[in-house]
């Protein structure tokens, strides 16, 4: 008999990369024949599912226009009794033999925690983000990259309105980070935690996270779906949100310095300035706004490489893992957990993050790179995709992971585990 897990997740829709990896998840466990239970919270953009009435109601901090709205539903987002409430009643109700929990902050939040570890399931987390050590997902601040709030020092997000500028927000959120370290909520009741970058891993660990309980997975994509382009043409892309830590306003001066035509897919914040600087600079770029699906893949498909020129400190973009399925070449920044996925002069280039000048000497050497050089490149991203980062070794490494737990399926059973609490898969 095969086991059933509950998959847990903030939203049931696509709305960004780690959605993305919770329904690859669910798809490739749900293939080789595991029961999936769904527990997220009601949206009007959520996909179908039979278990929608098992979800929480749906909490949008930032949709409420009042500030006493605000204060009242704000209970909700640091510890939500319904959401524990329901999650007790799914796990009576379905007898998970395991719970893999994804982005559960300040909607389903973490209270579901303690629930799951009181019923004797065992729990898996991963983390998209920086979120279980600080307080506001990203260890950025108005002034760059921030650790201050390290050894528990949370004050500090509310010194530095590190939330959307915001008092109230920075405030919610430094509650939040008090209680649930009072409570040790995560350490406590979670049994492995999943990082699909060594810099996350080494992160977590020098802010004091149990090194046992951490689980190098990669992120991975089906290079199936992916067309590949092995033409070669002209202008770089950009592919992401138009804001300050993404680096895209060291992009543009970059590729107007190595006067390379741009395209820049994705909206955001910074739109209208990045425009007019565009405009001042009288720069080759072209903005795009928002795209998905065939458009964007075949936009980045007739590109010559992808750029990734981030300023903070990324996880595993899944960007990079796409660009590779369709044949490009990717030059990142020397930050987060990019450069991992980067062969030096094999699948791309690396520069030093939010440094133009050095982002400009790449793009330069990437254009005036015979056109058959960078192909090959894109050829050998490819490849590394289909050895390294494809769906059949990531859901190998899962099964495994949930083995280590005592969860194994009868058609698993005879697949010898070589893993042990505290190494990587």
């Amino acid at each position: 008999m095969s086991p059933c897990i509950i998959a847990a997740n903030n939203y049931y829709y696509h709305r960004g990369g780690s959605e993305a990896i919770f329904f690859a998840e669910i798809a490739q466990l749900e293939s080789i024949g595991w029961r999936v239970i769904p527990f997220s919270m009601q949206h009007a953009q959520n996909l179908p599912s039979e278990w929608s009435e098992a979800f929480i109601r749906e909490l949008e901090f930032g949709d409420m226009r009042s500030i006493r709205s605000k204060i009242q539903a704000a209970p909700k987002f640091i510890y939500s009794l319904e959401a524990k409430k329901k999650i007790k009643r799914l796990i009576e109700r379905v007898k998970p033999d395991l719970c893999h929990l994804h982005n559960i902050y300040h909607h389903l939040s973490p209270s579901i925690l303690s629930a799951i570890k009181s019923a004797g399931v065992p729990s898996v987390m991963t983390l998209h983000d920086l979120k279980i050590a600080c307080p506001a997902y990203t260890m950025l601040a108005h002034d760059g990259i921030c650790e201050r709030c390290k050894n528990g020092k949370f004050l500090n997000v509310v010194r530095h309105r590190c939330v959307n500028a915001s008092l109230l927000q920075s405030g919610l959120v430094y509650l939040e980070a008090r209680l649930h370290t009072m409570l040790d909520s995560y350490g406590s009741n979670v049994d492995r935690f999943v990082v699909p970058s060594q810099f996350y891993r080494d992160k977590f660990i020098e802010w004091g996270v149990n090194p046992q309980s951490l689980v190098y997975i990669p992120n991975s994509i089906d290079a199936n779906k992916f067309l590949p382009g092995w033409e070669v043409g002209r202008y770089f892309i950009y592919v992401g949100r138009l804001v300050a830590q993404k680096g895209v306003a060291t992009l543009l001066k970059s590729a107007h310095q190595a006067n390379v035509p741009l395209k820049i897919v994705g909206t955001g914040p910074m739109e209208e300035r990045l425009k007019k600087e565009a405009e001042r600079l009288g720069a080759d770029v072209e903005f795009t706004g928002y795209l998905s699906g065939t458009q964007l893949r075949d936009l980045i498909a007739d590109a010559r490489g992808l750029v990734i020129p981030s300023e903070g400190y990324e996880n595993a973009p899944i960007s990079v893992l796409e660009a590779y399925a369709l044949g490009k070449l990717v030059i990142g920044a020397d930050i987060g957990g990019i450069p991992e996925l980067i062969k030096l002069s094999e699948t791309g280039f690396i520069f030093r993050s939010g440094d133009a000048e050095d982002l400009a000497s790449k793009l330069s050497y990437v254009a005036q790179m015979p056109d058959q050089k960078v192909s090959q490149l894109g050829r050998n991203a490819r490849q590394l995709v289909e050895l390294e980062f494809n769906n059949p070794l990531h859901l190998t490494r899962l099964l495994e992971l949930y083995g280590s737990l005592g969860v194994v399926a009868e058609t698993t059973r005879h697949t010898r585990s070589s893993f042990s609490p505290g190494e990587s898969l």
